[in-house]
């Protein structure tokens, strides 16, 4: 199981990808090497994640500064806050929710690293709040794994319609068809992923 540590992991992956698929070589012709995007796994990090879901990635980083300012980032601080003072960090009613169940649940983040990737999946998603698309930006990211993917994420739906000149968006299940073709580095395909699309959406003046 291959773990994602340094910049070297991230170009020995993009070298990898570039060599077997001419699109993904011109993705990182267009955007660059990919950043490494890596935090330390544990609750600041899922919780994180959870932040992020459905929201832009300025609004997430908002909200997690204010949840930073209010010293709201740790499992005993969130546990003991009261739903108020996590709405008045800017969570809406739902994510707090999901925080405080978070930070009571006594989940075992050591175990999450070694677990095969569904029984790892299957664990996150049992959590209130959770889907499958925040369990794997979680295992990608802040775990490591490098062959994870998340093939709901919608701009990495977008990307792949402009990198391989698509007519529409593909759904999820096609977009997890032609992740395969990227394995054993689907995570580091989901980092030129969205680096392309940030270029490209640069181009266009969009944000």
């Amino acid at each position: 199981m291959r773990i994602i540590e340094t910049a070297a992991d991230v170009a020995e992956g993009a070298v990898f990808l570039s060599a077997s698929c001419p699109r993904m070589a011109h993705a990182l012709e267009v955007a660059g090497p990919p950043p490494l995007r890596r935090r330390e796994d544990g609750f600041p990090a899922l919780l994180n994640a959870i932040v992020s879901q459905q929201i832009s990635v300025a609004a997430a980083a908002g909200i997690w500064a204010r949840l930073e300012a209010a010293g709201l980032t740790t499992e005993a601080a969130v546990a003991a806050a009261p739903e108020e003072a996590l709405r008045a960090a800017g969570l809406s009613r739902p994510k707090a929710a999901y925080a405080r169940a978070l930070a009571a649940s006594g989940l075992d983040y050591a175990a999450l690293r070694g677990a095969p990737e569904e029984e790892a999946v299957s664990t996150l998603t049992s959590l209130p709040g959770i889907g499958r698309w925040t369990a794997e930006i979680y295992l990608m990211f802040a775990v490591g794994r490098a062959d994870v993917f998340a093939p709901g994420d919608l701009a990495l739906r977008e990307a792949a319609r402009a990198l391989y000149g698509l007519e529409t968006r593909p759904a999820i299940p096609e977009l997890e068809r032609m992740a395969e073709a990227w394995r054993p580095w689907r995570a580091v395909a989901a980092r030129i992923l969205f680096a392309y699309y940030r270029a490209i959406k640069g181009r266009e003046g969009a944000t």
